[in-house]
């Protein structure tokens, strides 16, 4: 199956997660699993900790969020939906304040793209919480400040499709149908997307942080761009990580 991990939005309300690293590399994709999104996407979408500590995340609290150049710039350079395309709360990472006026890391393609968003748009809180990947150790690290909460062996992208490096964000939690499936309990949509492929099976490329029904892949380079983890885990990690966490690739 080797899918990377892409979703796409049903008019009934339910979520494919088209392609998202779930099964061995053989190219079959018989393992695609519907899904809806969580409660937990809103009940972690920012915990409510002191402003000094972590990082920032912006929250939307409206229909939209025009996204701009500079804080000078007079036209948006694009515009954002509130809830994204899979029903979860627009959030954003922040990574600088500058009057009325945020700097934030974008879940849109290229990956790192950045822009600007007015402060009156959003609401701020701080997230305790960061997750550091190195991809040839095959090593996922969450921190809580400077405690390790998880600490586990994970699946990543093989070679001619590989899990893309740089600073990435948790920008929605799903729910598979089914939690013994391709997918595990639930799987992160991250704000990165594949820089091999565009579109996969209608979906965008964009990469995640998911369970798996076949643990003994964990450990290797199996899958189109997600990191796979086990479902414990990944179950444990759904219970509380926020939306906006921040998430470093390494090689």
């Amino acid at each position: 199956m080797g899918r990377t991990c892409t979703t796409s939005l049903f008019v009934a309300g339910a979520l494919a997660l088209a392609a998202c690293g779930g099964g061995s590399d053989d190219g079959n994709d018989a393992g695609r699993e519907r899904a809806t999104t969580t409660t937990e996407a809103t009940a972690t979408t920012v915990a409510a900790v002191p402003a000094t500590t972590g990082a920032q995340v912006a929250q939307a609290t409206g229909p939209q969020v025009q996204v701009y150049a500079s804080a000078s710039e007079d036209e948006p350079t694009t515009v954002l939906d509130n809830p994204n395309e899979n029903g979860a709360p627009l959030v954003f990472l922040v990574e600088q304040a500058q009057g009325e006026w945020l700097n934030v890391l974008l879940p849109i393609r290229p990956n790192g793209s950045t822009g600007w968003i007015r402060a009156a748009d959003v609401t701020v809180a701080a997230n305790p919480y960061s997750i550091d990947i190195a991809l040839a150790e095959h090593r996922l690290v969450v921190h809580k400040g400077d405690e390790v909460v998880v600490d586990t062996r994970i699946g990543v992208g093989t070679a001619s499709t590989p899990t893309p490096g740089g600073k990435y964000y948790i920008k929605e939690l799903l729910q598979p149908s089914d939690p013994g499936g391709a997918y595990g309990p639930y799987a992160y949509g991250l704000s990165g997307f594949s820089n091999v492929l565009e579109e996969f099976n209608g979906g965008d490329g964009v990469i995640g942080i998911h369970g798996t029904d076949e643990p003994e892949a964990i450990g290797r380079d199996v899958s189109h761009g997600c990191i796979r983890v086990d479902n414990d885990t990944i179950t444990q990690m759904a219970a509380v990580l926020p939306l906006g966490t921040p998430v470093h690739i390494n090689p």
